[in-house]
């Protein structure tokens, strides 16, 4: 069984050593990093299941990596616990509004955190099982069998178009850059042109026919699924 991986992004020795022991000992696999660009670079590159992100650290601060790593295709489902000080209170508002999922205070129980990890990871994972056959409205895209319906009629879609659909359709009602559309959906080291996403779009919202307005244009920016209730089985 994998071992789910945590980032430390943290500058003070002594609490890396406390926060790794405690999770290593739990069985969880631990990255620690202590400065803020780097934390960016390797949280892009590795996709931890979950993120402990202090808020002050020397270069890039923590809620400049939080707002960074939410608006990236590949890191934005990733759970994020903010370590915050008492007087940060008004940054920890921030960091929530940007996405970060949780905080705690510092000084911490190392129990009290672990407790706050377990309790994210294990909705992360219910969230991925639920979202492995999705139904909004009469749409339906079954995620392990790369197979859509829409009342119930399958919908042929290429590779490329059902990475779109099912990326988009993951964040109903958030907008995304034809660059971060591109980032994941397509190979790494793959020359692509931002404009290969609006010819995808096109051909995915011709084969959607009815439910074609699911997929909206936002002018100047990008894409993005429309918000509707999903209907869980």
């Amino acid at each position: 069984m994998r071992k789910a991986k945590i980032l430390i992004i943290e500058d003070e020795k002594d609490i890396i050593e406390l926060v790794q022991y405690n999770l290593e000992r739990e069985g969880y696999a631990v990255v620690s990093v202590n400065h803020g660009e780097e934390a960016v670079n390797i949280a892009k590159r590795t996709v931890p299941d979950l993120i402990v992100l202090d808020l002050m650290l020397p270069g890039v601060d923590g809620l400049e990596i939080c707002r960074i790593l939410k608006q990236d295709a590949k890191t934005i489902n990733i759970p994020i616990i903010m370590l915050t000080a008492k007087s940060e209170e008004a940054d920890v508002v921030v960091g929530l509004q940007m996405g970060a999922d949780d905080y705690v205070t510092k000084p911490f129980s190392p129990k009290v955190l672990l407790a706050r990890i377990k309790a994210h990871l294990r909705r992360r994972s219910a969230k991925q099982v639920s979202d492995e056959v999705r139904t909004i409205g009469d749409l339906r895209i079954d995620m392990p069998r790369h197979k859509v319906t829409y009342q119930g009629k399958a919908i042929e879609l290429t590779m490329i178009e059902f990475k779109i659909l099912e990326f988009l359709s993951r964040h109903p009602g958030r907008v995304f850059t034809r660059d971060q559309i591109m980032d994941k959906v397509w190979s790494e080291g793959k020359f692509i042109v931002d404009r290969a996403v609006d010819v995808h779009v096109r051909g995915l919202r011709k084969k959607l026919k009815e439910a074609a307005d699911l997929v909206e244009t936002v002018r100047g920016v990008g894409y993005c699924f429309k918000e509707l209730e999903e209907v869980h089985d």
